[in-house]
């Protein structure tokens, strides 16, 4: 009997399943143009930030974060110009827990405001000096006015796993009874672990009754699976930036955490985002911000689907799900095999052959594979190399020289003058 056929997108190994869980019911809250103008390198004029938005709106991401009005004047004047654009997307932006800062805010027209201050002992003595009542009898009266005039709010702790937790419970709790819309919880500092972020959001969730944003950075590699574990657990929307650009090592990257979720529930992904779009968006990006697009990125990366070993590569040939979570085609990408290394095997160069039109038996396709696996002990072949020793291969069987024209080749080079 064959084995039952599975999602192959999908682990067989089923982790516990909460009656918590958002994985298939999520929000993303895109970031690039406020928590991506923190990058290092990032300089977006009001034109780029325009064309980013409406990329972002193109891949269908439910919100755009963007940078303080209180900021400059500049920020002021492309929070107005975005708003202008009259996207899918709402526009938030993001702002101190500050009467001025929202009042300006609100001006600009926007959806809503994402409201943030700091809660950890360090914040509180060496950023704003203030205590917990402060913090409190601020944010009502920010949260107050922002309700009135008609808008979402969020409110955030910042540092809120250094925070003391009866602190930021409190604090929550308090908010979540003026009717937040959202309560934000942030690893500003990339400090926490997938099981301390199930384990304050799903305390969380049962002391708030308003939904649960998440901000989580990557100083130690762990924003996309933290973002995951909130998921899980009972949060609801996740703030992401294209490439994971902000602050120091950034934010979960929009690519990444797409990932993670296709492969958690496809369908829904795919319902909801048109992924090839992916990778215009981070392309606009990585020029912007003067970076390439990492070889190793997730999806469109140009080794996210590039197959090299041999006992890969045939797999691959006969059901890609052998190999591939994702679906290059799905993403608007399209697989590569690379044949011409030491690695390589005579299937995947059989399927080079059959590619090139070329009427070689299997036995030939051993032979020229070896010849490739000898050659590339020397240096690595192109696939012009590969595709010209193969047709040279195929051609010198109409006389039958085909095997002296192989044997012949010492170098790769020999190739490249053929």
């Amino acid at each position: 009997m064959p084995p039952t056929q599975r999602d192959p997108s999908r682990s067989s190994i089923n982790a516990p399943t909460s009656y918590l869980s958002n994985v298939s019911n999520f929000k993303i809250i895109e970031s690039t143009l406020r928590e991506g103008e923190q990058f290092a390198n990032a300089f977006f004029s009001t034109e780029k930030k325009i064309e980013i938005a409406k990329a972002l709106d193109d891949f269908g991401v439910e919100y755009l974060e963007l940078t303080s009005p209180a900021a400059s004047a500049q920020s002021y004047n492309d929070c107005k110009a975005i708003v202008g654009l009259g996207l899918k997307a709402k526009i938030l932006t993001h702002v101190r827990c500050h009467m001025d800062d929202a009042k300006l805010a609100v001006e600009t027209g926007v959806d809503g405001l994402d409201v943030v201050i700091g809660t950890s002992s360090y914040l509180r003595e060496f950023s704003h000096g203030k205590d917990m009542q402060y913090i409190i009898d601020t944010a009502t009266e920010v949260i107050q006015y922002i309700k009135s005039q008609g808008l979402e709010v969020r409110f955030s702790s910042e540092d809120s796993f250094r925070s003391d937790i009866v602190d930021l419970l409190n604090l929550y709790r308090a908010v979540d009874k003026l009717g937040v819309n959202r309560v934000g919880i942030a690893d500003t500092v990339g400090c926490a672990s997938p099981d301390q972020v199930a384990e304050l959001v799903r305390t969380l969730r049962g002391v708030v009754s308003c939904d649960i944003e998440c901000h989580f950075h990557n100083d130690t590699g762990c924003a996309i699976a933290n973002a995951y574990a909130a998921l899980q657990n009972g949060a609801t929307h996740v703030d992401t930036s294209v490439l994971g650009i902000g602050e120091r090592n950034g934010i979960p990257p929009l690519g990444g955490f797409i990932g993670r979720m296709y492969a958690a529930d496809k369908e829904y992904v795919k319902s909801k985002y048109n992924l090839p779009k992916l990778r215009e968006v981070e392309n606009i990006v990585a020029d912007a911000v003067g970076v390439s697009v990492p070889f190793n990125n997730y999806i469109t990366g140009y080794c996210a689907f590039t197959h090299k070993a041999g006992i890969h590569a045939k797999a691959i040939l006969n059901n890609p799900s052998t190999y591939e979570i994702l679906k290059p085609e799905d993403f608007g990408m399209t697989r590569y095999v690379a044949i011409g290394h030491r690695l390589t095997g005579w299937n995947a160069v059989k399927n080079r052959v059959d590619q090139l039109g070329l009427a070689l038996t299997d036995a030939d396709c051993k032979r020229v594979t070896n010849k490739i696996k000898n050659l590339a002990d020397i240096r690595p072949l192109s696939l012009d190399d590969v595709d010209k020793l193969l047709r040279v291969y195929g051609e010198a069987m109409v006389n039958d020289s085909h095997h002296a024209i192989l044997d012949s080749i010492d170098t790769p080079d020999q190739i490249t003058g053929m």
